[in-house]
């Protein structure tokens, strides 16, 4: 799978965690069977569970040599399991955020897509086609987003796994949706992902941006989003994170430009490698 760091100006090739696994259970017709049990809350729990035991910690330094992680980033501290090594917090100053009123922010650590939301709110996601209703779970709020655009940060395992605000402002509501946990991943795209997993919707009265929905996806293996709770928010405060595995934050938003060089990416199909609180586009 080929990404684009705009930091370099290059591109790279990632691998999709535990692959193998995952093409078995969508492309074969014996995986198939099983998917119904691995796209369970149960499956979730009992990962969860595992990954929260105390010896669970010794995957942590085989994962971090796998996958690249640069621990500079991170706390410098002993991790009591697994869970707690892969919700680790930054080291302050390591992820800056963008505080130019205009600017909008990256949640979090992900690759980022880019999709226009037509004038009759419909739009396609990974050949998928959906309604911003179907993403919301909700028709009366989704005219709001007619003519803007759905960012999908879709974290992989390697990412920090906190997110973040992307301006100030309120909570207008939240909900949490509940649903399957198919993987975010391109393997998975006979699904639609995004109205069938569980996940948590939360409409946001901002500053800069207006009414913006931000919505975490829960994904294989990930049956917990934390959320902090805040009701009134600053730019670049954290507002959650997700347990383990990868997942994808969500935001829908109107009256944004956004970045010429991530719309030329998303253009082509290819995310772009952004960073929380990186500036990705800019209030009209």
């Amino acid at each position: 799978m080929k990404i684009y760091d705009r930091r370099t100006d290059t591109y790279e090739e990632i691998v999709q965690y535990g692959a193998g696994k995952l093409a078995f259970l969508y492309n074969n017709p014996l995986g198939r069977l099983l998917l119904g049990i691995a796209v369970s809350p149960f499956v979730s729990n009992v990962y969860a569970w595992k990954n929260s035991r105390k010896s669970s910690a010794k995957k942590i330094p085989g994962f971090i040599k796998e996958h690249n992680i640069d621990m500079s980033d991170y706390e410098d501290r002993e991790y009591k399991s697994f869970t707690d090594f892969f919700t680790r917090k930054i080291r302050y100053g390591k992820r800056p955020v963008d505080m130019a009123p205009e600017a909008l922010i990256s949640p979090a650590d992900s690759k980022l897509l880019v999709y226009e939301i037509e004038k009759d709110t419909t739009l396609r996601i990974k050949g998928r086609t959906y309604t911003a209703d179907e993403i919301l779970g909700d028709s009366e709020n989704a005219k709001e987003f007619a003519g803007g655009y759905a960012l999908v940060f879709r974290l992989t395992v390697d990412d920090y796994h906190r997110f973040c605000y992307p301006d100030r402002g309120c909570l207008i509501s939240r909900r949490l949706i509940k649903g399957k946990l198919h993987t975010v991943s391109p393997v998975s795209k006979d699904h639609k992902i995004y109205m069938e997993n569980t996940r948590s919707v939360n409409l946001l009265k901002t500053e800069n941006f207006g009414t913006v929905a931000y919505i975490e996806v829960g994904a294989m293996l990930i049956g917990r989003i934390v959320d902090n709770g805040t009701d009134v928010f600053e730019k670049g405060q954290e507002k959650g994170y997700f347990e383990p595995g990868g997942s994808t934050v969500v935001i829908l938003v109107k009256n944004v430009e956004i970045d010429k060089d991530i719309m030329e990416q998303s253009a082509s199909g290819i995310e772009t490698k952004v960073r929380y609180g990186e500036r990705i586009g800019r209030a009209l």
